[in-house]
Protein backbone atom coordinates (compact mmCIF):
# COMPACT_ATOMS: atom_id res chain seq x y z
CA UNK A 1 0.00 0.00 0.00
CA UNK A 2 0.96 3.70 -0.28
CA UNK A 3 0.97 5.94 2.29
CA UNK A 4 0.06 9.45 0.90
CA UNK A 5 0.79 12.42 3.32
CA UNK A 6 0.89 15.83 3.72
CA UNK A 7 3.28 18.00 5.49
CA UNK A 8 2.62 20.90 6.59
CA UNK A 9 5.55 23.93 7.89
CA UNK A 10 4.62 25.26 10.71
CA UNK A 11 4.70 28.81 9.58
CA UNK A 12 3.02 31.91 8.96
CA UNK A 13 2.29 31.11 5.31
CA UNK A 14 0.88 27.90 3.87
CA UNK A 15 3.86 25.75 3.05
CA UNK A 16 3.27 21.62 2.60
CA UNK A 17 4.31 19.21 0.41
CA UNK A 18 2.18 16.02 -0.60
CA UNK A 19 4.88 12.80 -0.28
CA UNK A 20 3.69 9.25 -1.80
CA UNK A 21 5.60 6.50 0.53
CA UNK A 22 5.56 3.04 0.89
CA UNK A 23 3.55 1.78 3.90
CA UNK A 24 6.12 -0.42 5.00
CA UNK A 25 8.59 1.99 4.56
CA UNK A 26 10.37 3.40 7.62
CA UNK A 27 10.12 6.61 9.72
CA UNK A 28 13.59 7.07 8.41
CA UNK A 29 12.76 6.65 4.45
CA UNK A 30 9.94 9.29 5.41
CA UNK A 31 12.51 11.43 7.00
CA UNK A 32 14.35 11.70 4.14
CA UNK A 33 11.66 11.83 1.82
CA UNK A 34 10.77 14.82 3.82
CA UNK A 35 14.16 17.39 4.11
CA UNK A 36 14.35 16.74 0.41
CA UNK A 37 10.88 17.83 -0.42
CA UNK A 38 11.67 20.93 1.23
CA UNK A 39 15.24 21.52 0.45
CA UNK A 40 17.19 20.75 3.51
CA UNK A 41 20.97 19.26 3.10
CA UNK A 42 20.07 16.52 5.78
CA UNK A 43 23.35 17.34 8.15
CA UNK A 44 20.83 17.97 10.95
CA UNK A 45 19.52 16.02 13.62
CA UNK A 46 15.71 15.12 13.67
CA UNK A 47 12.93 13.46 15.52
CA UNK A 48 9.61 12.72 14.83
CA UNK A 49 6.84 12.76 17.70
CA UNK A 50 3.77 10.84 18.00
CA UNK A 51 0.85 12.74 19.19
CA UNK A 52 -3.05 12.90 19.43
CA UNK A 53 -5.71 14.59 17.66
CA UNK A 54 -5.14 18.02 18.74
CA UNK A 55 -1.37 17.58 18.29
CA UNK A 56 0.11 17.60 21.68
CA UNK A 57 2.90 16.17 21.71
CA UNK A 58 3.69 12.50 22.97
CA UNK A 59 6.87 10.40 22.64
CA UNK A 60 10.03 11.15 20.64
CA UNK A 61 11.27 9.00 17.88
CA UNK A 62 14.59 10.19 17.28
CA UNK A 63 17.13 9.31 14.39
CA UNK A 64 19.83 8.47 16.07
CA UNK A 65 19.83 6.12 19.82
CA UNK A 66 20.30 8.78 22.38
CA UNK A 67 20.03 6.66 25.49
CA UNK A 68 22.60 5.53 27.98
CA UNK A 69 22.43 2.10 26.69
CA UNK A 70 23.20 1.50 23.22
CA UNK A 71 20.54 -0.70 21.27
CA UNK A 72 18.16 0.51 24.43
CA UNK A 73 16.15 3.33 22.65
CA UNK A 74 13.94 2.44 19.35
CA UNK A 75 14.80 5.15 16.56
CA UNK A 76 13.73 6.16 12.78
CA UNK A 77 15.07 3.02 11.41
CA UNK A 78 12.83 0.74 13.32
CA UNK A 79 9.36 1.47 12.85
CA UNK A 80 7.54 0.65 10.09
CA UNK A 81 5.34 3.46 8.60
CA UNK A 82 2.23 1.23 9.29
CA UNK A 83 3.42 0.06 12.67
CA UNK A 84 2.39 3.62 13.90
CA UNK A 85 0.46 5.16 11.20
CA UNK A 86 -2.83 3.83 10.04
CA UNK A 87 -7.02 5.17 9.52
CA UNK A 88 -7.11 5.72 13.21
CA UNK A 89 -3.76 7.06 13.63
CA UNK A 90 -2.50 9.69 11.13
CA UNK A 91 -0.94 12.50 12.96
CA UNK A 92 2.94 13.14 14.03
CA UNK A 93 5.04 15.70 14.17
CA UNK A 94 8.72 15.84 12.57
CA UNK A 95 11.11 18.34 13.99
CA UNK A 96 14.45 19.00 12.14
CA UNK A 97 17.20 20.62 13.07
CA UNK A 98 16.97 21.36 16.54
CA UNK A 99 18.84 25.05 16.35
CA UNK A 100 16.60 26.11 13.91
CA UNK A 101 13.74 24.04 15.25
CA UNK A 102 11.82 23.52 11.97
CA UNK A 103 8.63 21.86 12.95
CA UNK A 104 6.46 19.86 10.53
CA UNK A 105 2.80 18.75 11.14
CA UNK A 106 2.66 15.43 9.37
CA UNK A 107 -0.74 14.12 7.98
CA UNK A 108 -1.63 10.84 6.42
CA UNK A 109 -4.39 11.78 3.84
CA UNK A 110 -4.67 8.67 2.01
CA UNK A 111 -3.65 4.96 1.80
CA UNK A 112 -4.04 3.72 -1.93
CA UNK A 113 -2.75 0.55 -3.79
CA UNK A 114 0.74 1.00 -5.32
CA UNK A 115 0.97 2.65 -8.81
CA UNK A 116 2.63 0.31 -11.31
CA UNK A 117 5.74 1.71 -12.26
CA UNK A 118 6.16 4.70 -9.32
CA UNK A 119 9.34 4.95 -7.70
CA UNK A 120 8.58 5.79 -4.08
CA UNK A 121 9.20 7.91 -2.15
CA UNK A 122 8.00 10.40 -4.48
CA UNK A 123 6.96 14.49 -3.46
CA UNK A 124 3.49 14.33 -5.11
CA UNK A 125 2.72 18.75 -4.56
CA UNK A 126 4.50 21.38 -3.49
CA UNK A 127 3.01 24.47 -2.49
CA UNK A 128 4.80 27.52 -0.88
CA UNK A 129 8.49 29.02 -1.01
CA UNK A 130 10.60 28.03 2.08
CA UNK A 131 11.30 31.11 4.45
CA UNK A 132 14.88 32.39 5.35
CA UNK A 133 14.39 31.19 9.17
CA UNK A 134 12.16 29.33 11.35
CA UNK A 135 9.05 30.45 13.26
CA UNK A 136 10.18 31.08 16.61
CA UNK A 137 9.14 28.94 19.47
CA UNK A 138 7.48 29.24 22.55
CA UNK A 139 8.44 26.71 25.01
CA UNK A 140 6.22 27.42 27.95
CA UNK A 141 3.80 24.93 29.95
CA UNK A 142 0.83 25.31 30.19
CA UNK A 143 1.10 24.83 33.64
CA UNK A 144 3.64 26.74 34.46
CA UNK A 145 2.59 28.82 37.51
CA UNK A 146 1.32 25.72 39.63
CA UNK A 147 5.16 24.76 39.68
CA UNK A 148 6.20 27.35 41.73
CA UNK A 149 3.09 26.68 44.58
CA UNK A 150 4.12 23.10 44.76
CA UNK A 151 7.51 24.56 46.59
CA UNK A 152 5.93 27.12 48.07
CA UNK A 153 6.68 26.94 51.73
CA UNK A 154 4.51 30.14 53.27
CA UNK A 155 8.29 31.48 54.87
CA UNK A 156 9.41 34.83 54.08
CA UNK A 157 11.97 36.95 55.82
CA UNK A 158 10.50 38.03 58.63
CA UNK A 159 10.09 33.99 59.46
CA UNK A 160 13.80 33.22 59.66
CA UNK A 161 14.19 35.42 62.76
CA UNK A 162 13.37 32.20 64.33
CA UNK A 163 17.02 30.94 63.59
CA UNK A 164 18.64 33.71 65.14
CA UNK A 165 20.42 33.38 68.67
CA UNK A 166 20.85 30.06 67.70
CA UNK A 167 24.72 28.90 68.53
CA UNK A 168 24.50 25.60 68.42
CA UNK A 169 26.03 25.23 64.48
CA UNK A 170 29.59 25.84 63.96
CA UNK A 171 31.06 28.20 61.44
CA UNK A 172 33.07 26.20 59.18
CA UNK A 173 33.84 29.00 56.93
CA UNK A 174 35.17 29.26 53.40
CA UNK A 175 38.93 27.99 54.37
CA UNK A 176 38.46 24.98 56.47
CA UNK A 177 36.11 23.22 54.18
CA UNK A 178 38.25 23.50 51.22
CA UNK A 179 42.08 23.04 52.42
Amino acid sequence: MVYKFRVILDAEEDIFRDIAILDDDTLEDLHNAIFNSFGFDGMEVASFYTCDETWNQEDEISLFDTGDVPGEQKIMSDYKLSDILDEENTKIIYVYDFINMWTFLVELAAIEEQTAGAIYPETLFSHGEMPDEALEKNFEAENADDFYDEFEDGLDEDDMDMFEGDDSYEDYGFEENWN
